[in-house]
């Protein structure tokens, strides 16, 4: 029976990852912080199966020890500071966990688990400032935020550690991926929990910023599977996972209200507070090589992703 740690067990895409796993019969480790209150929301009906193990990206040796006690078989780093507007904000913050936090989990793999393969969650916005679309492997980065310039540091460190050290280490480089999970300060949730709430008569405005960047938006429980993947392969490679279609802000707005019987228009503030001070505008995956050599492909549509979050945060809502 494989083992396999998860560091960001409690996030979107950890928990999800972790459902994945113990279907797969896997033993599964997931990491957490140390904090004076537990926040295990997404992992509650998994805790029973689910060891939980205690370390930092900010702290070498807890990764360290935590990788040689549960000898793992697979690594996933999902851990980071994701929130792009917060790394605007905490640009220092976002580097040590996003980019060094990679490199000290590559280091503590080298030393205690150098037979480990390990995953690392790269990002579309990497991608930035397009000048081709769509993007694959090949495409240049041109980050446009202080997350976006840590992805490629933690991108480029583990090809280096593939390379120096031999290690089975790849990136995928995940496009937008949301589930009724996301965090509720990232626009899809945003949206979908705002139609929720102007829906329940719970609020009847919702302030959005640029409605016309253009995302290429999945469904998170289809992009762990590719995760999986990854780490089955003969030889480590980095892929490009997304859907190939984009939409925009606008879009989403339209489906989500749309889904709830009500007219956006009557609701949507465009609100300058909310615009990035250097905005990404067209993010679109070229994931063939994923469909070829992995044999993925997403399996929920855009309007059908934003319908179940749509649903589940009216009734996530409703129970108040």
């Amino acid at each position: 029976m494989p083992t396999a740690l998860i560091t960001g067990v409690t996030g979107q895409d950890g928990s999800y990852l972790a459902e994945y796993l113990l279907q797969k019969g896997y033993e599964v480790a997931g990491v957490v912080r140390r904090t004076s209150h537990h926040s295990y929301e997404r992992i509650d009906h998994l805790l029973d199966k689910v060891q939980v193990v205690t370390a930092d990206l900010l702290d070498q040796h807890s990764l360290t020890t935590v990788i040689r006690d549960v000898e793992p078989d697979e690594v996933y780093n999902l851990a980071a500071q994701s929130y792009v507007p917060t790394s605007f904000s905490q640009p220092v913050l976002t580097g040590e966990f996003t980019a060094l936090g990679v490199t000290r989990m590559l280091e503590a793999i080298r030393l205690a688990r150098p037979g480990a393969r390990f995953y690392q969650a790269s990002s579309s916005e990497m991608f930035g400032k397009v000048t081709v679309s769509p993007q694959n492997e090949a495409t240049p980065f041109h980050p446009r935020s202080p997350y976006g310039v840590a992805k490629v540091y933690g991108h480029w460190i583990t090809v280096n550690y593939r390379e120096s050290y031999d290690l089975f280490a790849v990136s995928g480089i995940l496009f937008n991926h949301e589930s009724p999970r996301r965090g509720i300060e990232f626009v899809t949730r945003k949206v979908t929990d705002g139609v929720a709430r102007i829906k329940l008569g719970l609020a009847t405005e919702l302030r959005l910023g640029n409605l016309d960047a253009r995302r290429d938006w999945g469904f998170a429980g289809d992009y762990v599977d590719a995760m999986w993947r990854m780490l089955q392969q003969p030889e480590p490679t980095d892929y490009v996972i997304g859907t190939g279609v984009t939409h925009s802000v606008r879009d989403l707005v339209e489906a989500a209200f749309a889904h709830a019987d009500l007219r956006w228009e009557d609701h949507v503030i465009t609100d300058p507070a909310f615009t990035r001070p250097a905005e990404v505008d067209l993010l679109q995956a070229d994931a063939e090589r994923a469909r070829a050599e992995l044999g993925w492909s997403p399996t929920v549509e855009f309007k059908e992703l934003i319908a179940m979050m749509v649903d589940a945060d009216l009734e996530r809502l409703a129970v108040r």
